[in-house]
Order: structure tokens, then sequence, then C-alpha cells
């Protein structure tokens, strides 16, 4: 039985108790008809949307893509508002085990038949030993964040300039892609340049082809000229089989185990098998790093675009006037004196962050209260959190649909607790109880040291962009060099 109830509920506060709204509709046609209405009738976010209108609430019941046959049970509790969200981060209430892509999980073929630490719940012993080593590891290498990440990012800007001369514009999404996965490899591979390896240009391929099985069941194509219901049933309907990528999964893995040889034997010296940690480091690379990267890069060049000249100015003159201060270097204190830039990061976060869903199961029975109404979760119940609602909650943020790049400034730092893209608050740290993202600070700085790298050599620029079915496809337009 749970420690919660309706009546101990209704004593702690004055918001009336509901039942959940929502249904979940009939055995079977329910969930298809759901998954239809999600990728093609109404889209991600109207489909939300037009639920929570329905049942005027935040917090109502309904089914989750893929549904049948890839996902036994498509049934969850979705929550949409900043006040109920945290509940998700609660390890003590809700459970975290193989909820890493919501109501399925993938083969483990695609890891070498292991879980990765990803997948698994803070319960688990396997849990804290891999995040432990991975948290050990990015301290040991916090000094090299800066200058690898500026040695693959002097490629991006080459790259971006010999475009821009060329066709008269550049696609940044590509070019982005090389650059994260270069240094990615440089950071975990005792700094061998990709290109040095077998896997040569190929990395970024490799990767995005390995991602796409795993990922297939949770977005449409959008592709007009293919009907809905074939792309239904090639990706939603029945899992990709990994031997379709095994190939390309062994070059990463080979590559992986001979160039980060010291990662690995550090690993072994904390008690984790070579093969288990080699698996556990291309997940860490191409899935968490990588993935990330290629969603959050051109997220945060779209909007920053879109604050136009002015806000351009404004970094410039923030971020060149501190890098003269400490003599033309870029270190991480002076990046830390950077109140804008830092601003613009938490924002670019909060309107889109690059991991929209969160899932979680109830533990036990959990009483969870909205802004306006209390909730009964029943034991075993998955519940389901869309992320770009909560961190637009108009009870929480001001004008909460609008990029407003000074909004986490003075006062405004308050308001970080709100913004949870690493599966946590962002005022929270990675530990091995919990499971926030254990390169959430990592990830934080390298936003922060994109924007400086493109404001000591450019004025301001424009883009074009276009929604993908992951994240936004960016393309540079002008680039006026610094004057």
């Amino acid at each position: 039985m749970s420690s919660f109830s309706t009546s101990s509920a209704t004593s702690n506060s004055k918001l009336p108790v509901r039942e959940i709204p929502g249904d979940y509709g009939f055995p079977f046609f329910g969930a298809i008809k759901d998954r239809y209405d999600y990728f093609y009738n109404l889209g991600t976010d109207e489909f939300f949307l037009t639920k929570m209108q329905k049942y005027n609430s935040t917090v109502f019941r309904t089914n989750m893509p893929p549904g049948p046959f890839i996902a036994k049970n498509p049934k969850v509790i979705v929550l949409l508002d900043a006040k109920t969200f945290p509940v998700l981060f609660d390890n003590s209430k809700v459970e975290k085990m193989n909820v890493l892509d919501g109501t399925y999980v993938p083969s483990t073929d695609f890891y070498g038949g292991y879980r990765p630490c990803a997948y698994l719940d803070p319960s688990e012993s396997t849990h804290a030993t891999l995040k432990g080593f991975f948290l050990s590891l990015i301290s040991q290498l916090h000094n090299q964040f800066i200058p690898l990440f500026r040695t693959s990012i002097s490629g991006l800007f080459a790259n971006l300039e010999n475009e821009i001369s060329q066709n008269g514009k550049a696609n940044f999404n590509n070019i982005s892609d090389i650059m994260s996965f270069d240094f990615v490899f440089r950071l975990l591979c005792d700094k061998t340049s990709p290109h040095d390896t077998n896997l040569g240009s190929n990395g970024p391929k490799l990767f995005d082809i390995w991602l796409l099985p795993q990922l297939a069941p949770l977005f449409s194509l959008g592709l007009k000229f293919v009907p809905n219901f074939l792309e239904d049933l090639m990706l939603h309907t029945f899992p990709l089989p990994f031997f379709l990528v095994r190939s390309n999964y062994q070059k990463l893995y080979d590559a992986f185990s001979k160039h980060a040889e010291s990662t690995l034997n550090e690993a072994e010296k904390n008690g984790i098998k070579r093969d288990e940690a080699c698996h556990n480091l291309v997940f860490l690379a191409g899935f968490n790093a990588y993935g990330g990267m290629k969603v959050l890069f051109p997220a945060l060049i779209k909007w920053v675009a879109n604050g136009g000249k002015s806000l351009h100015t404004r970094l410039a003159n923030e971020i060149r006037t501190i890098i003269k201060e400490e003599c033309g270097t870029i270190t991480l204190s002076a990046i830390n004196k950077m109140s804008l830039v830092k601003s613009v990061v938490y924002e670019v976060l909060r309107i889109e962050p690059p991991v929209p869903f969160q899932y979680g199961k109830a533990k036990e029975d959990i009483i969870i209260q909205s802004h306006d109404s209390t909730f009964l979760v029943k034991k075993g119940e998955m519940i389901f959190g869309y992320q770009p609602f909560a961190t637009k909650d108009p009870k929480i943020f001001d004008k909460p649909e609008e990029f407003i790049p000074e909004r986490f400034m003075a006062e405004g730092e308050k308001l970080l607790k709100y913004v949870y893209w690493s599966n946590a608050r962002e005022t929270d740290d990675p530990t091995v109880d919990n499971k926030q993202c254990p390169a959430k600070n990592l990830v934080v700085l390298l936003c922060r040291l994109m924007l400086v790298e493109v404001f000591m050599r450019y004025d301001t620029f424009t883009v074009e962009s276009t929604k993908l079915f992951l994240g936004s496809s960016v393309t540079f337009t002008t680039l006026e060099k610094a004057t």
C-alpha cells in the first residue's frame, strides 16, 4: 500500500482532488488512433494541446506511440506543467528501468547484449558502477574540454565559409555533426582524430545509421510522397532489426576498442568488464553525446539567429570585452563571467530542450499536484512528461513562447530550477544515485563556448530553418566577419 492517500493529500493542500481525466479508447484500436493523431492528423504539440484543452487539465491519460506491435502497453499518464514534471526525477517514487525510449525497449543487440547505463534504474548495482565511472572520466578530462573543442570547431567555420562562398549558403547540421563527432572521439580516444583511424570521415554517418532503427518508432519522416499508412507500417508497427546496422556498429565498436585504450583500462580497474565498458562508451559517445549535440547545436544557432543583429551585437561586445580582459585567452573563468551568454544558453535549453520526453513507472501510489488539482497515480502506472510544455508553463514563465535572451540574468537565475533538460533541475548536479545526464555541465559549457567562438569571429549572421523529425535543420545564408 502507498504511504500516501487521497485524504492526506487533501489535508496538506486546498487543491481539489480529481480523477485523472482521459481514457485509452478501445483496446488496440485506441492506441492506433492516438498514434495516427500524434504523427499525422494533429502533430506532436497539437496532440497534447488538444487533449489538455479537452480535459481542462495538464494531467491526463492517453496512449503514447509506438503502441502495437512494438510496445505491449502504450498507456501513460501525461504531465504537461512545471509543477508535476519533477516527480519524474524522484527515484524514490518512480522507476527508471528500461524507460529511456518510453513504452518500448530496443533489442540489447544494439548494445552488444548489454543494457547501457541509460536504461538502468539507480537501484541496480551496475548503474552506480557505470555512472560513477562516467562521472570520474568526465572529471579527469575537464582540462581538455576547451582546447579539444576549439580544435574541432575551427574546421566547422572553415567549412561554413567555404560552402557560403561556393553556394551562397551552407547547411549547418551536416558540418556541425562532423565537428561534434570529431570532438567526442578526440575526447574519449586519447586525442586521436577519427580521420587517422579506419573510420575516416564516416563516423557521423555510422552513428546516424545506428541510431535510426532505435528511434524510428518515435518519429515521422514527414515525406509527402510516402503515404502515412505505409510509413506507419514501416516505422511504427514492427521494430527494425539490428542486423540492418550490424556492420556499421561493429566499425564504431572496433574504433573505440582500439583507440580508447586508456579509458577502457581505467574501466577495468573500476571492476567493469572491458567489453561491457566499450559498448557503454559507444553508447555514451553516440546516443548521449553526439546524438544530443546533433539536436542542440542547430537549435542554439537557430534561436540566436532569430535574436537578430541587436542580440548579436550585445553578445559580441560581452564576449570580446571579457576575452580582452583575459589577455585574449578563452578560459573557463572568462566564460563564467559572460552573464548574457549563460542566459542565452539556458533560454535555448528551456524553449527547445534536446530531449523532449521523460518517462518513469510509479514505484508506489503517488499523490501529485498540478497548479490547480491533486491526482492519485497508482503503483505500476507509466508517467510521461512532455518537457517543451513543462518548460513553457505560463504560470512559471512570463511570455513562455518567446525567446528572451536575458531571461535568466540577475533575479531571473531563480527560474533555473524550472529548466529540466538534463533529466533533473538545472540547479541539481548528477550523482550515481540519480538519472541526471552525467555530462550536464559539459553540455552547457560547450554551448557557451560555441557562442564565444562564433562571436569572436563574426559580427552577425542570418539563417533559414525548418523542422526535422529530430530538432531543426539550419542553413546559414549570411556570415559577416568581425570588424
